[in-house]
């Protein structure tokens, strides 16, 4: 089926689901509020979900040898917004990457690039961490990578325990980043200042 074809059908899908749950809670879906809620969800999640639809491939294809150091490089506080796939609840934060380039670099909003890929999709925060690191690991073969995020979720914010400003941190780390806690310590450093 064309991605086309399966947009359209996502589309009538999540129209359909929201005038279902408007009418299960006793609501109005006709109502001036609401009348066009189905439509807006729509396309927010046609958003909120893109993440599936990108080729990661061609995000990371920019490298270059020029201009490649043995030095540490690092992007930090790359915002970020996600879908919990246990609630579909919003979390959403900050990360960090870093990387010791192995005689090549990636244009850096390339990375923030992947941040988004990878976010924009039903996930946890442990996988989506993980994720970012080993595919820095498979496309560019450094010589290591850290990847730390930090975020709040609204499962724990909205429901249950009801922790308003509880944050989780999540690390990745790969290659020299593992081997030498130096290069750890140097990377928490420079994100911490």
């Amino acid at each position: 089926m064309a991605l086309h074809k399966k947009i359209q059908n996502h589309a009538q899908a999540t129209k359909n689901y929201i005038e279902t749950l408007c009418e299960l809670i006793g609501e109005d879906i006709n109502r001036e509020g609401l009348y066009k809620t189905s439509n807006r969800v729509s396309n927010l999640a046609e958003l909120i979900y893109s993440g599936y639809n990108t080729d990661i491939s061609k995000i990371l294809d920019s490298v270059f040898s020029d201009g490649a150091c043995n030095e540490m490089v690092i992007i930090k506080d790359i915002e970020f917004y996600s879908m919990c796939e246990h609630h579909l609840l919003p979390f959403f934060g900050k990360i960090s990457i870093g990387y010791i380039p192995n005689k090549q670099v990636v244009g850096i909003s390339n990375l923030a690039k992947l941040v988004e890929i990878f976010s924009r999709r039903l996930q946890i925060q442990e996988n989506l961490t993980t994720q970012i690191a080993d595919t820095i690991m498979q496309y560019l073969n450094p010589k290591g990578v850290m990847v730390v995020c930090e975020a709040l979720h609204l499962c724990m914010a909205m429901r249950g325990t009801s922790k308003q400003n509880a944050t989780i941190i999540t690390s990745a780390v790969r290659g020299l980043f593992q081997k030498d806690s130096k290069t750890r310590i140097e990377f928490m450093q420079l994100v911490n200042k």
